[in-house]
């Protein structure tokens, strides 16, 4: 074992110790985690339900005054007294989370001057264990999106740390490296967020493409020692591998296509509502039976993994959000991510000269992207489509999930351009690529648009040698950027690409801005910084 750094966290040094282990395959109970859902007991369901915030994630947010269990206790006391008022009970008993206002545009601030100087704003001290909340702690500073998400969030902070080094800011790319590793070597993977509701479920897989953009950044040599660290991430979502078969063709992250062929999926350890959107849940499989509960709460909770939380995507009924299977689908963006992962692995055993790990896994990353090309490519639609394995059919619909065998250079010359006519005949609006064309009022569907998918859309049109399209697009978004930052002095979470006259909507939550990924995208298209 190799000692990568030495954390601080709570005034103690905690040494990282970097193994191979393989991963817990259900995150351990660890001790001083607050888990409101279980340490108030009812308390918390009346809560939700009640919607004594207007924002569920505002309560698993909130720390506890004194002891939880207590406060649980109290509460059975005395909430059959007639004159109990559930709202001022919480307001005793809790304190609400802070958000510090994203500053707004100053007078003749240039575009991206404002966005350079929000990523102090945006900027979080390490985090102790000290109190009693559901914040995991973390050794270093790290860049939170915005608005209601309060916490480091996964696959967001890829895009922006992208434009983090476009600012010169490799100070804050390291430090959030360092943050990520920390979870993965401690917890054996990186959570959605820092939270604890988020502890059965992680994120698109972009751990590496951070080290990736770390050593362009700074150097191969600086970036060699994370390499134990994405071998560890890499096992925890092929967990469960060995144990495929023609009678158990799925296990937590991985199913098995055809005989030998193991591909991955989005998934969840836990199988009750997601605590951050316990009502929400709650009353969308409340006329369920048990089993049908447990298997719509963990395919809510795998589609917030897959990050595209929500969208017809997952749903086998496109006008029925009940019917959501994100566990039955295995989609193109999650193995090509795997596929990425194994070629950065491959390129940095060959660096250290380690030709036998090379060799494996350049094996594997050469079966994959085999894989992605004959599994994932719809011959009819003329465009790469997810894969239902329960049904062993390609999914019709297309997203703009089809841009990543082009970003990460996988698809057949001709699988390219097929691809990029299709993006550009019906996902190219005047404000950018949208999602979807399904316009069902889920936030990742039309006539959304997102700062992480132009950029893989963009970036995969200019690796197949479209560069003129990819421009054009660059040039829609960022004017859809700029225009709301005029009328607004905000940068958005997400924004109507159709439309551009009016704002993005849909989804559980509003519309927040700060914002992280759209920050970091902007700099990047602005500066034109090849990171991949």
């Amino acid at each position: 074992m190799k000692i990568l750094n030495i954390w601080k966290i709570a005034g103690l040094s905690v040494l990282l110790f970097l193994s191979c282990t393989e991963p817990a395959k259900e995150v351990p109970q660890q001790e001083g985690f607050y888990k409101p859902w279980q340490s108030l007991g009812p308390l918390f369901h009346d809560v939700q339900m009640a919607s004594v915030f207007p924002d569920s994630k505002t309560f698993v947010d909130c720390t506890p005054i004194g002891n939880p269990y207590e406060i649980a206790a109290k509460y059975e006391e005395v909430k059959s007294n007639p004159d109990f008022d559930l709202k001022a009970f919480v307001k005793a008993n809790f304190e609400e989370p802070k958000s510090p206002e994203v500053k707004s545009v100053q007078e003749n601030e240039f575009f991206q001057e404002h966005i350079d100087n929000l990523w102090d704003d945006l900027t979080r001290q390490a985090s102790d264990t000290s109190g009693i909340g559901t914040l995991i702690a973390l050794p270093g500073e790290y860049v939170v999106p915005g608005g209601r998400f309060r916490e480091i969030y996964y696959w967001d902070s890829y895009f922006t740390m992208i434009g983090l080094g476009v600012s010169g800011r490799t100070d804050l790319v390291e430090l959030m490296v360092n943050n990520f590793a920390y979870l993965i070597d401690s917890l054996g993977f990186i959570p959605n967020g820092n939270r604890t509701y988020y502890l059965g479920r992680s994120q698109p897989p972009y751990f590496a493409q951070m080290v990736n953009l770390y050593s362009q950044l700074t150097s191969l040599d600086q970036a060699i020692d994370y390499l134990p660290i994405i071998e560890k991430e890499y096992q925890f979502w092929m967990y469960g591998s060995e144990n495929l078969s023609a009678e158990n063709p799925a296990e937590n992250r991985v199913v098995l296509v055809g005989d030998s062929l193991i591909l991955n999926r989005y998934y969840d350890f836990k199988d009750f509502p997601r605590p951050e959107s316990h009502k929400e849940d709650f009353e969308l499989a409340e006329h369920l039976d048990d089993a049908g509960k447990s298997k719509l709460y963990r395919d809510l909770r795998a589609g917030a993994e897959s990050g595209w939380d929500y969208s017809t995507r997952w749903f086998a009924d496109k006008n029925d959000f009940g019917t959501i299977r994100t566990t039955e689908i295995l989609p193109i963006d999650l193995n090509c991510l795997l596929h990425g992962m194994e070629v950065i692995m491959t390129r940095m055993y060959a660096h250290i000269g380690d030709m036998d790990k090379a060799s494996d896994y350049a094996a594997k990353a050469a079966d994959r992207q085999e894989a992605i090309q004959q599994v994932f490519w719809n011959e009819s639609k003329g465009v790469f489509t997810d894969y239902v394995w329960t049904s062993g059919q390609q999914e019709d619909q297309v997203t703009m999930a089809t841009a990543y065998p082009l970003y990460f250079k996988i698809a057949t010359e001709g699988q390219g351009e097929a691809t990029m006519n299709y993006m550009e005949e019906n996902l190219l609006q005047p404000g950018g690529l949208v999602t979807t064309n399904i316009d069902s009022g889920q936030q990742w569907d039309y006539p959304n648009g997102w700062a992480p998918l132009q950029w893989i859309g963009i970036k995969g049109l200019e690796h197949y040698g479209n560069k003129a399209l990819a421009d054009d697009i660059s040039e829609r978004w960022l004017k859809v950027n700029m225009k709301v930052y005029r009328n607004t002095g905000k940068m958005m979470e997400k924004y109507n690409v159709a439309d551009t006259t009016l704002t993005a909507g849909g989804g559980e939550y509003p519309t927040q801005d700060g914002f992280g990924w759209t920050n970091g995208v902007a700099l990047g298209l602005m500066a034109d910084n090849p990171v991949y």
